[in-house]
């Protein structure tokens, strides 16, 4: 299987393909794909759906990908590794690692509000003037606007369900949503304070989390910490300090204590190890 590597920050491309001979490939870097015009078939880990025009895709790294063509296709890539990831803002991150983590890694087009289609059209389109134009300040508007996208695609991401199941008939935000929404809030994610947002009792939300997912509630949390320390550590210059208060813990023992506990090695040591 091909595998493919980004030799710079970021890469924009716009390919029209008439025949495509299916194979897959996986890649090193993040990518998103923009159905400008076409239809076909999109596979990813061996899962597929069809394809038509506004659809926006995700694909990670080490996610094995292809496409099917049935019509002459035209698709923009935007194309991202971890050193674009590490010149983002902190804001920017927390974003990004809300896709991470949520996001299913399966095929279809991640936009589910009607009216972010157009928007990102108009975006992509506007990428692609910006990218021939050889305009002041290129770099600075190209890179707005790949973060615009990026921005876009984390809130639709937070409109899909986690779970199907949820609190009352009327439908209320499901509780693995509302942890991740919250995870820099840690005052919210008291038990009481979730039970009080989605009007049970303390006791039975404990019973109902861990009947759907398997763990404690708490436990929960603390691992859905331990992979944002984990992304946070990979994709970002960030020090343990700063993770320390931002993800709401005692101070740098209790995080390096946690993550040694959960991940059998201790941050620096996990820092060092994605760096040789």
């Amino acid at each position: 299987m091909e595998i493919r590597n980004l030799h710079q920050p970021f890469e924009l491309d716009l390919m029209e393909i008439e025949d495509y001979e299916p194979f897959s490939h996986k890649n090193t870097f993040f990518e998103m794909v923009f159905v400008l015009e076409g239809k076909g078939m999109q596979i990813i880990n061996e899962h597929q759906l069809p394809y038509t025009r506004d659809k926006l895709f995700l694909i990670f790294p080490q996610d094995t990908h292809t496409f099917e063509i049935k019509a002459t296709s035209k698709f923009f890539f935007i194309r991202f590794n971890e050193s674009y990831l590490k010149n983002q803002s902190r804001e920017w991150i927390q974003k990004l690692e809300f896709i991470f983590h949520n996001h299913n890694h399966l095929p279809g087009c991640i936009l589910k509000t009607v009216a972010d289609k157009p928007l990102v059209r108009a975006l992509i389109e506007a990428l692609i003037r910006e990218r021939t134009n050889q305009y002041p300040q290129q770099m600075e508007v190209i890179k707005q606007l790949i973060n615009t996208i990026i921005t876009i695609a984390a809130r639709n991401i937070m409109l899909l369900p986690v779970i199907t199941d949820q609190f009352n008939p009327s439908g209320t935000i499901p509780l693995l949503n509302y942890i991740h929404q919250n995870i820099y809030e840690p005052k919210l994610l008291r038990t009481e304070i979730i039970a009080k947002h989605f009007g049970i009792a303390p006791t039975y939300i404990g019973e109902y989390f861990k009947t759907h997912t398997g763990q404690g509630l708490q436990e929960y949390i603390m691992s859905y910490k331990i992979k944002l320390i984990e992304t946070r550590l990979r994709f970002t210059d960030m020090q343990i300090n700063e993770i320390v208060h931002e993800l709401g813990f005692t101070d740098a023992s209790h995080l390096n204590r946690l993550f040694k506990k959960y991940k059998n090695i201790s941050p620096t040591a996990f820092k060092k190890s994605i760096t040789l």
